[in-house]
């Protein structure tokens, strides 16, 4: 996944909005506009780097005279004490962006951290490692990006990426079957194409989607031996 300059740029303009940056009393009262100083965000602890380009949009938007240097790759593996990146400009440019810069890599490289040690856990196996759409509101581009960066591969975008028929909805549709049957109706007279997944949480559910031959099937919540016990099925099915 390419970084989401659109994306960043969004939540910068928000991000430095509502902290008043434009309004920055403490340093403008402070700081003489013309101490140049340098700066370097440092890492405390090993990690997975993330959101790297967003220092240069917040430092672009906070006034522009900065220069970023030694910027350290999307992706990289990082040790404790590692140098994401040295910014050098007006000293009270640089300390208005920072915090904004801070909360943004702090928030990415956790992401892209974490993903990193899922993936690792199931690197010997043919899984991958999935995200959801449980984002920050406004978020979610930049933060779909930090689990591609840390090894994770993305899930639907949003609500019209792909059909993805949950707890809610089987119900009010009459059950999976169904459910499926109405997406597909639908989805051909709009002239669309999809993929189509269904969330099941029982062998029964599982089973009935089976049949319904969907796109993917999502186990929610199951416990390992009924994922197993899933997983049989399916080859089963496979092999007839």
């Amino acid at each position: 996944m390419q970084f989401p300059h659109a994306a960043a740029r969004n939540a910068v303009t928000l991000a430095l909005a509502e902290d008043a940056a434009a309004d920055d009393v403490t340093t403008r009262w402070s700081v003489a506009p013309r101490q140049w100083a340098t700066a370097a965000i440092i890492t405390r602890q090993p990690g997975v780097a993330a959101g790297v380009p967003l220092a240069a949009e917040v430092y672009a938007r906070v006034g522009g005279a900065t220069q970023i240097d030694e910027s350290v790759p999307d992706g990289t593996r990082l040790e404790a004490g590692d140098v994401l990146a040295r910014i050098t400009g007006p000293a009270h440019q640089i300390i208005t962006g920072e915090r904004t810069v801070l909360n943004f890599l702090q928030r990415l490289c956790d992401i892209a951290t974490l993903t990193d040690r899922y993936v690792a856990a199931v690197r010997h196996l043919p899984v991958r490692v999935l995200d959801t759409r449980k984002t920050a509101p406004g978020l979610r581009l930049l933060e779909k990006y930090a689990v591609a960066a840390g090894g994770g591969h993305n899930h639907r975008l949003n609500l019209g990426a792909m059909v993805l028929l949950k707890e809610n909805h089987l119900p009010a549709a009459g059950g999976i079957s169904a459910a499926i049957d109405n997406v597909r109706k639908n989805m051909s007279s709009e002239g669309r194409a999809m993929a189509i997944e269904v969330e099941v949480a029982t062998i029964p559910q599982f089973r009935e989607a089976l049949q319904a031959e969907p796109s993917w099937i999502m186990l929610d919540n199951m416990t390992v031996p009924l994922v197993a016990e899933a997983v049989r099925l399916r080859r089963e099915l496979a092999a007839v």
